[in-house]
């Protein structure tokens, strides 16, 4: 049995899934997880040893060699979703679960410059270009690890939440993306800390929205993104343990304050990273 407890929300977690329960499920046909069933949320399970794992239909990778896998639910996911595991042995089992909706407010920045808004230099859309391909690549990482099963800790210690998941971003007064972050607002120089061990697949100190960014998978494609940094140290190919430190809080990229922006991602699916902090898979 998965012990009870593992999806107990964070420190920071938002407020608009707060009512959401932990999931627990097992039976004939079926499987043992535990989460947070919301939009921005997550499933871990168990399973048998090195089964696929299919969301919606769609191959999700495979299981750890414990059994251990993780499923995440994005921003904007659909009410229903199907998880399937698919045995060696050439059993199926499969679980029909509903994701509870979650609200998000709306961000209204001013002040940014333009270029940071709507660029147009052919110079720098031509950077952004190769960035987004260097982010792209990180973001393929398919590390066989489970650091995400023994629970996240906050990266930093913040002085408080400056900014929400999910939040609709009004950028000089033209909509713009929604906030897939967690913006942790803390002095310049702040210490960040991995939240759970993983393999880092992107440090680059220059970028320019994202400014100093570090990328960590933390197992099974769940990227952790640690976005402004004044200071990094670590490099991609570098292992990382829970509470090591990573880098320092900086305003660098496009932000308008110290602050660290914490985002995760599971293959396409934007994740709440506040949801993922609390008590680790294993503790009785």
């Amino acid at each position: 049995m998965i012990p009870s407890g593992l999806s107990r929300r964070g420190l920071i977690a938002a407020g608009a899934a707060a009512c959401a329960s932990p999931a627990l499920a097992a039976g004939a046909g079926s499987f043992e997880y535990k989460g947070t069933l919301v939009q921005g949320g997550y499933l871990i399970g168990r399973s048998a040893p090195r089964s696929m794992v299919s969301l919606n239909g769609e191959a999700a990778g495979r299981a750890a060699a414990d059994g251990v896998f993780i499923v995440g639910f994005d921003r904007d996911e659909a009410p229903s979703a199907m998880v399937s595991l698919h045995e060696d042995q050439g059993r199926t089992l499969q679980e029909r679960l509903a994701v509870g909706p979650s609200v998000y407010d709306i961000q209204r920045i001013d002040g940014l410059p333009d270029d940071q808004v709507e660029p147009t230099a052919p110079a720098l859309l031509a950077r952004i270009a190769r960035e987004a391909e260097l982010k792209a690549k990180a973001f393929a990482s398919r590390d066989d690890g489970e650091g995400f099963k023994d629970g996240f800790i906050l990266p930093v210690a913040a002085t408080r939440r400056s900014s929400s998941f999910g939040g609709q971003r009004i950028l000089n007064g033209k909509a713009g993306r929604p906030h897939y972050g967690v913006d942790l607002a803390a002095p310049v120089g702040a210490p960040i800390i991995a939240p759970a061990p993983g393999l880092v697949v992107l440090a680059e100190p220059t970028l320019h929205f994202e400014g100093g960014l570090t990328l960590i998978d933390h197992g099974q494609g769940l990227i952790g993104m640690f976005l402004h940094q004044s200071r990094q140290f670590v490099r991609a190919g570098d292992r990382v343990e829970r509470g090591q430190r990573i880098g320092l809080v900086g305003q660098t990229g496009r932000a308008t304050g110290p602050h660290l922006c914490w985002r995760l991602k599971w293959r396409a699916k934007n994740m709440d990273p506040s949801l993922m902090v609390g008590p680790p898979l294993n503790r009785g």
